[in-house]
């Protein structure tokens, strides 16, 4: 059997790849917005995913267990909402910054319950870049759009959790595989709500395909190629760049600008983040964020 490129690619590299690879799959999901909306694209993306998903790890659904369907059920619906709520934060707000706040969530995660005076020092670091992002002005930046970011953070972090929690009964290309087509079902009412999906063209789904290529298959496959080869503390200070690809992906693909206290802010949010990977006792890398 032939073995895929991407399999040979050096450990960091397929890191920063499938961080680029999130960044530019957000950037094109975003560009469908006008033609399909955003919880209809969410669901067309998270849908199409769990295909591609279940088709590669084909879960036995019908062998899980009552006890391993109550840990994959919230995992799923925590998933599912994350999408849609991030979906609609960057309807309303630049790429890089629903971002930056997102990513608040696996921080207070990577800190929670600590109590080493250094960590102080990054939480103080992420209040100050979600302090330069907060719509003081609300002509700058769409309160709405913060909100649904910091939500979709909170799920993140609950997501975190409950993926430890799921390890103990999946492994997991069933887990990630049977948790992606719970959260399509999750958010299918809100896609089929706002009737985006009768507006799909061939080239619409086309672009959808790719979106759930480059949000989800391909990052999770790189991913894993640098877990496997990487320690716990530099994957998650590689993951900590997802901001700033961010940013990068929302200019070069959408054309949005940040002003320089926002790009310090996108900076502060990576640093504190980098920090509390580097520091960290005990690492866990997050799960991929799908």
């Amino acid at each position: 059997m032939k073995r895929s490129p991407l399999a040979s690619l050096p450990p960091i590299p397929a890191v920063v790849l499938a961080v680029l690879s999130i960044a530019s799959g957000a950037a094109l999901a975003k560009g469908l917005f006008p033609a399909l909306g955003a919880a209809s694209t969410a669901g067309l993306r998270i849908g199409l995913a769990a295909l591609m998903l279940l088709a590669v790890f084909r879960p036995p659904l019908h062998r899980l267990t009552a006890a391993q369907w109550r840990a994959v059920l919230p995992y799923g619906v925590v998933l599912g909402t994350m999408n849609l709520l991030f979906y609609l934060s960057i309807a309303r707000i630049p790429l890089g910054l629903a971002v930056t706040l997102e990513f608040v969530g696996p921080l207070g995660v990577a800190v929670l319950g600590s109590r080493r005076a250094l960590d102080v020092v990054w939480v103080v670091l992420a209040a100050a870049g979600i302090a330069l992002i907060a719509p003081w002005d609300t002509r700058a930046v769409d309160p709405i759009g913060v909100l649904l970011a910091l939500g979709a953070g909170s799920c993140w972090a609950a997501y975190i959790l409950l993926a430890g929690r799921l390890s103990r009964f999946l492994g997991d290309g069933t887990a990630v595989s049977t948790g992606m087509l719970i959260a399509a079902a999750t958010i299918l009412p809100f896609t089929l709500a706002r009737g985006g999906l009768a507006r799909l063209t061939p080239g619409l789904f086309g672009s959808a395909v790719l979106v759930a290529l480059l949000s989800s298959a391909v990052p999770y496959f790189l991913e894993m190629v640098g877990l496997r080869a990487l320690p716990a503390r530099t994957f998650g200070i590689l993951m900590s760049l997802e901001p700033a690809a961010a940013a990068l992906c929302g200019f070069l693909l959408l054309g949005e600008r940040l002003t320089p206290s926002q790009l310090l802010a996108v900076a502060l949010v990576i640093s504190a983040s980098a920090g509390a990977a580097l520091t960290a006792r005990r690492v866990a890398a997050a799960p991929l964020e799908v």
